[in-house]
């Protein structure tokens, strides 16, 4: 990323316990807060330790979340098991993986303020770019393949299958968290096949189900 990282100011005290707890409380407090809440003192505040030691790390309080998100937030990983499928039902995995997991706030308040600091915004496109390249990929591989109609909607289908996962993340409450965490590689199936089923109705010009 272009801004300022840690590594990059003079004379930082080398700390690796100190870095991980202010970049996790960097994450846990944008994702509750938003950008319009996210301040070195509540960062400094949520991981114990003063604002004078975050200032030798990160010289700004964009710096500060630019490095956490680029650390903390992993891209959609490139996905070809063989089989379309295989294929969604991993990228649904993956989705999960990162809405459910401790930066999973984070991740969805990037769709919100990811366009107003240019600190954050890099992160934010290289998160979308790296969904919709390998959910596009996936879906246009299954329509040459036969495994999809030649009529299948890539958006359709990829706003029902993407959309789907982050709604069940974003509607679990705190405290069934990690049981919907351990239950989501059987949800991953349940929602591919469901949107399959779907998209394979439309495209023999059957009324959707209900």
């Amino acid at each position: 990323m272009s801004n300022a990282s840690a590594a990059s100011v003079p004379g930082r005290p080398r700390d690796p316990g100190v870095d991980e707890r202010v970049a996790e409380a960097a994450i846990r407090v944008f994702g509750e807060a938003g950008w319009s809440g996210f301040s070195v003192e509540a960062v400094a505040r949520r991981a114990g330790v003063g604002k004078a030691s975050i200032y030798l790390r990160w010289p700004s309080k964009e710096a500060l979340l630019g490095s956490a998100l680029e650390t903390r937030m992993a891209d959609i990983e490139a996905i070809d098991t063989g089989s379309t499928r295989g294929d969604l039902v991993e990228l649904t995995r993956q989705l999960l993986r990162l809405y459910l997991s401790d930066s999973g706030h984070a991740t969805m308040r990037l769709t919100l303020d990811g366009d107003k600091v240019p600190e954050i915004r890099e992160r934010y496109e290289a998160l979308a770019r790296s969904q919709i390249l390998a959910a596009r990929a996936i879906v246009r591989r299954g329509i040459r393949r036969g495994e999809l109609a030649q009529s299948t909607s890539v958006t359709v289908l990829l706003d029902a299958l993407c959309g789907g996962a982050m709604m069940h993340a974003m509607s679990t409450p705190a405290e069934l968290r990690g049981k919907v965490t351990a239950g989501a590689e059987t949800y991953a199936q349940q929602l591919v096949d469901f949107v399959l089923g779907s998209a394979s109705a439309a495209g023999r010009g059957e009324p959707p189900t209900h």
